[in-house]
């Protein structure tokens, strides 16, 4: 069984070790990078800017001599290269009708593809190019080089002809910097990368300026960005560079090389992920005039074997324990701004809410709890009730009692074990049944005796359902599927877990209480227990909440198809999970996502918190009706 790696495309940018003005050398230390890309399986290979002569020639820019040698440079390294799966990109001066242009140039198996002209100029502070190079004209015109046709111009589009998504624009370092850069225009043109053969200088602060401009680039234009910096090599008469190379996509800084390093940025870029984005995006490009561009194909196999760039298990869950840490207590703050804008708003005497001793209510209560402070109110202002039934166990019901009792909140027990009998009895169930109507019955006398509990009280009832488990539909409809306010309705079980963590390390006096919860196995509790142990794990019946909330976030935030998700979860979680255990859950995963569609169809309101929501209001116009065939034909393909 082998899932799909289709749309990942291995890119580098990296900086040779240059002489200044010697072509020859510096030919033969671009092919040397050119071999090793070739070897480490990338595509494309994005080198700095001017970097076959170097950056700081000077005056030299407008002798002949070294003109002359550039081109015979470019020559000997697209002939020397051919053999070479790789679509390379490095800097020249090149002469066009008696005007000296900075260009990149594009080429890849021995034919040089085009040549792109700089087209922002920078002549302040300690750079002077105009002193010698003409900036871009506005159109694009053909060429002659060794002999061969070259498109030349600063609206070229380099379109590999083995992946459609992989379409190539490129700028010149200052391009970047300006108000409006060319990127813009090659994005709204097609492109899904963006390569910036560049020679900035280094200064204090710079690098962390430069990795913010790339990324936010990648981002805005939902492209990857490479960015290829001058460095070893270069004159340091007054300035020096440090060969910072730069890899990010969608926002995402994904590989670096540090200043004065070893000169290479590597990683996959996932080009399905941008196209996904930019179809999601109604916004993006609107409005936009788009110049006519010119589109180059060239054929290369650009799909890859192996990913090498890290595959998150915990998509939702960031790996840095400060910014893990930042990232609780804003989501705390956006649940309990929610909350009290609710209950302010309804006038509400109250909050009610469930406590099972769970993690789900669990959380609710906190946010409860941190609601009414910052409403000013009391904690007596929260009506918590536990309502054992067949399922209860000790533990979890003297959780409930002690987590109410830390935080001031008065807790109430009512057991409905007798009101559940009786309903059975009234339906003709048998007592001795253990089916879905045992089961779901519960849930639902639950839920009524808190929805009349805050009609007596004049109260809100607070929901505690997860987004995880509305993605699952792992709910009763009408039971706990419902209430006033679903305060958890945008947190994954995983990030729930480490929210619930977070707040136990912040208060002492919260933490033992909250730490025997969070090692309480997940449970509705809705099956007679086994002596003092929980018969019903959910994790048994509907999978690992780690691999629901992994399928969660491919599917649903990037929209990929069942074999991508497989071929990511197997990377992920190797080791961990055999693929067929990854398979048979995220079987289960794909079919109840669709079936259960009824059930988040009518949620209560609920914050939005992350990029992947289930609110039909919001995100999830998906339709109750919906089939899973398709994505099922793809699953028993990899199974076969």
């Amino acid at each position: 069984m082998k899932g799909s790696l289709d749309g990942f495309v291995r890119a580098a940018a990296a900086t040779p070790t240059i002489r200044v003005a010697d072509c020859a050398g510096n030919a033969e230390q671009i092919l040397a990078l050119i071999e090793k890309a070739s070897r480490r399986g990338v595509s494309l290979l994005c080198l700095p800017e001017l970097c076959i002569t170097g950056y700081t020639c000077g005056e030299l820019f407008l002798q002949e001599t070294l003109l002359a040698s550039a081109v015979l440079a470019l020559s000997q390294i697209v002939r020397e290269s051919r053999e070479f799966p790789v679509a390379v990109i490095a800097g020249l001066p090149l002469v066009e009708r008696g005007k000296l242009y900075n260009v990149a140039a594009v080429f890849c198996r021995g034919r040089v593809l085009g040549f792109v002209p700089k087209s922002c100029m920078p002549t302040y502070g300690e750079f002077y190019e105009l002193r010698h190079f003409s900036p871009a004209f506005s159109d694009n015109r053909t060429v002659t080089f060794d002999g061969n046709p070259v498109p030349m111009g600063p609206r070229l589009l380099f379109a590999c002809d083995g992946e459609s998504a992989f379409r190539i624009g490129v700028e010149i370092c200052e391009d970047l910097w300006v108000p409006s850069p060319p990127s813009v225009s090659h994005a709204l043109a097609g492109a899904t990368v963006i390569a910036n053969a560049s020679a900035s200088d280094e200064l204090i602060g710079k690098a962390a300026y430069r990795r913010m401009l790339a990324a936010s680039q990648s981002g805005r234009l939902v492209c990857a960005y490479l960015y290829a910096g001058a460095g070893q090599g270069e004159s340091t008469t007054d300035m020096v560079f440090s060969g910072h190379d730069l890899i990010c996509e969608n926002g995402a800084l994904l590989s670096e090389s540090r200043p004065f390093g070893d000169g290479w940025a590597e990683s996959e870029i996932d080009l399905r992920i941008l196209e996904y984005d930019r179809r999601r995006m109604n916004t993006w490009g609107a409005g936009q005039p788009q110049a006519p561009y010119e589109t180059v194909p060239f054929s290369l196999d650009a799909g890859v074997r192996e990913l090498r760039r890290r595959v998150d298990p915990y998509p939702f869950v960031p790996d840095d324990e400060s910014e893990r840490n930042s990232r609780c207590e804003a989501i705390l703050d956006m649940q309990v701004s929610g909350l009290a804008k609710r209950l302010s708003h309804t006038g509400a005497k109250c909050a009610v809410i469930g406590v099972s001793g769970g993690l789900d209510s669990c959380l609710a209560l906190l946010v409860t709890a941190r609601a009414m402070t910052r409403l000013g109110r009391s904690p007596s202002d929260i009506c918590a009730i536990t309502m054992p039934c067949f399922g209860t166990t000790e533990r979890t019901r003297g959780n409930a009692h002690s987590l109410c009792k830390s935080l001031g909140v008065e807790c109430r027990d009512i057991d409905i074990s007798e009101t559940v009998l009786a309903h059975l009895r009234d339906i003709g169930v048998p007592i001795t049944s253990r089916d879905v109507v045992y089961e779901n019955a519960q849930a639902r006398v639950r839920t009524l005796v808190l929805m009349d509990m805050a009609n007596q009280l004049g109260g809100l009832v607070v929901g505690t359902g997860d987004l995880s488990e509305l993605a699952l539909g792992w709910s009763t409809y009408n039971g706990d599927h419902m209430s006033m306010y679903g305060v958890n309705a945008g947190v994954p079980k995983t990030l729930v877990r480490h929210i619930v963590k977070y707040a136990a390390d912040a208060a002492p006096k919260l933490s033992p209480v909250l730490e025997d919860i969070l090692s309480t196995p997940v449970s509705p509790e809705l099956l007679p227990p086994s002596g003092e142990d929980i018969a019903q794990k959910t994790e048994s019946i509907i999978g690992p909440y780690e691999l629901h909330d992994f399928f969660l976030y491919h599917v649903v935030r990037w929209g990929r198809s069942p074999s991508s998700v497989y071929g990511l979860a197997v990377i992920a979680f190797g080791g961990r999970y055999e693929s067929g255990v990854i398979l048979k859950w995220l079987r289960v995963f794909c079919e109840r996502f669709f079936a259960q569609q009824f059930k988040r169809s009518c949620l209560p309101d609920g914050p939005k918190i992350g990029s992947v929501s289930m609110s039909p209001r919001g995100d999830l116009r998906m339709p109750s009706d919906a089939v899973c065939s398709a994505w099922s034909a793809e699953l028993d393909k990899l199974e076969s």
